[in-house]
């Protein structure tokens, strides 16, 4: 695969740094894959592709304030650590920065304190295993002082009072299950009243969970392999008996969701599990359960636009890209949307 297939040029300016007042009020840019057209409409003009008997899916994961700001026992040097999967008792895998002046036994305290971490150990690929202790639980510590893990392109300064609203902006209104580091960010743009409007038509809402993890993030690079990170996800019973019963179009809020009904599908069958999947979707995958998608604007040479251009065409959606520039739509997570049906 030639990355460089997958890039294209984006005005800095056009990165949205917050969300719309409302998160409904973005707009929305329509790809018809039979018909090759392309709609400009608003958020709130989805409901416009729904028909009697559709399925909508979308992942509840919740995000974590996973982002930990500390400071070394012996030197006082600052450290960021970013959490990225717990591996069991009080051991977490995560990323460290600045990593290479962190070695194993290094000591590190955060907040005020009330959270201590030891480096245990540095795995081949550079993260950081760090045994945590706390007086008190570990999650209700982490929820008191971490931080939500907004991406790097998002900007923000430390006496930015944009991180105010930043916890509750950076999550879905259905969030449930704890466990992400990154947010799907395709579902930020539903309501409370959208989707009472959507089940009211006579479409089905159901859920599924995928973690966000390294993998939803991590730029890839030409000439290595592309091996993702697993991420955790879970599917159950209802979802799956909603899968089978429809007989309208299965509409995936995000790629993440993509990735969870397509793990499953491709071992056979749509069954409850509760597993891991390093699924890389690329361009000449058939999609097998997804019928329509709702995703935001995705970076550059991420597996997130290389999905999406799997399902959309890979010139297609790159030409929309360019449409989107054009047009001035918002990128990225607290961006517009874009539905492909």
């Amino acid at each position: 695969m030639d990355l460089n297939e997958f890039n294209y040029h984006l005005p800095p300016e056009l990165i949205a740094q917050e969300p719309l007042a409302g998160r409904d009020d973005s707009r929305l840019m329509v790809l018809s894959k039979q018909g090759g057209g392309v709609e400009h409409r608003g958020f709130k003009d989805l409901l416009d592709y729904f028909r009697e008997g559709d399925l909508l899916v979308l992942n509840a994961t919740k995000v974590i304030p996973a982002r930990l700001r500390g400071v070394k026992e012996e030197t006082g040097g600052k450290v960021e650590v970013l959490l990225l999967k717990k591996l069991g008792n009080s051991n977490w895998e995560t990323l460290v920065k600045p990593g290479k002046r962190v070695k194993v036994g290094a000591k590190i305290k955060f907040g005020r304190g009330e959270l201590q971490g030891e480096i245990i150990e540095v795995n081949k690929e550079g993260k950081r295993v760090i045994k945590f202790e706390s007086e008190d639980n570990f999650m209700d510590v982490l929820k008191r002082i971490g931080e939500v893990p907004l991406p790097p392109y998002i900007r923000r300064s430390a006496g930015d009072k944009r991180k105010l609203g930043d916890k509750k902006r950076y999550q879905t209104i259905y969030a449930r299950e704890e466990g992400a580091v990154a947010a799907p960010t395709a579902g930020l743009h539903f309501t409370e009243e959208m989707l009472k409007s959507i089940r009211s038509q006579g479409v089905r809402v159901v859920f599924l969970t995928l973690h966000l993890g390294l993998a939803s993030f991590q730029p890839l690079k030409e000439g290595r392999e592309i091996k993702l990170t697993p991420e955790y996800y879970s599917l159950p019973e209802e979802t799956c008996q909603a899968i089978e019963e429809t007989r309208g179009k299965i509409i995936a809020v995000g790629t993440s969701t993509v990735r969870a009904l397509e793990s499953v599908a491709a071992q056979g069958s749509v069954k409850p599990r509760r597993e891991w999947t390093n699924l890389f979707i690329q361009p000449g995958y058939r999609f097998r359960v997804v019928d329509a998608l709702v995703t935001n604007f995705h970076l550059p040479y991420s597996t997130n636009l290389i999905l999406v251009a799997a399902f959309a065409g890979k010139e297609f959606l790159l030409s929309a890209y360019q449409e989107a520039v054009s047009n001035n739509y918002r990128f990225y997570s607290f961006g517009d949307a874009m539905l492909i049906i």
